[in-house]
């Protein structure tokens, strides 16, 4: 009997032109999706690229973080290191059972769409200026399992939703 696999889900904050980052942070205030992000990391494995992880405080508490890079002197306290998107998930699998998460930037979400089973979407429903998008995939590979709608308010001056995908097989 073969052991399963740990699935593998994208997460990421996508304004509704593709924008998921600017200047390396985020271009919007979301408190529900940040609260999101770690209730479904928490525990978990977290793969990203070196710029991403420049983009936080340090690792983040209660995860594995793994960071892709190119450079090969690269080694910040408190992370696994790798210089692809495989080789950090060959190294996951050997510390994580239930899920992986990638969590950006562009070019690793761009190859991860190719690898993952699950896409954990916040869609922005607004524009806002960007220097990383979230990769064009292509939605008839993936099945809306849940939505979760949620409407512009005097603190959050825009409407968004939380969606999950599946990869059909």
């Amino acid at each position: 009997m073969s052991e399963r696999m740990p699935r593998i889900s994208l997460i990421a904050a996508m304004a509704r032109n593709r924008a998921i980052g600017i200047d390396n942070r985020l271009p919007w205030r979301l408190p529900a999706d940040l609260k999101r992000f770690k209730a479904l990391t928490k525990g978990h494995t977290l793969v990203m690229g070196r710029k991403t992880f420049e983009s936080l405080d340090g690792p983040l508490p209660w995860r594995t973080t793994i960071v892709v890079t190119r450079r090969q002197d690269y080694a910040p306290a408190g992370v696994l290191v790798t210089h692809s998107l495989e080789e950090a998930l060959e190294r996951a699998r050997q510390v994580e059972a239930e899920e992986i998460f990638i969590a950006g930037g562009e070019e690793i979400f761009r190859q991860g769409l190719l690898l993952g089973d699950r896409l954990q979407l916040t869609y922005i429903d607004q524009d806002f200026p960007g220097d990383t998008f979230f990769p064009e995939f292509d939605a008839s590979a993936w099945r809306l399992v849940e939505r979760e709608d949620h409407e512009a308010t005097e603190e959050i001056p825009f409407a968004y939703s939380f969606q999950v995908y599946d990869k059909i097989p």
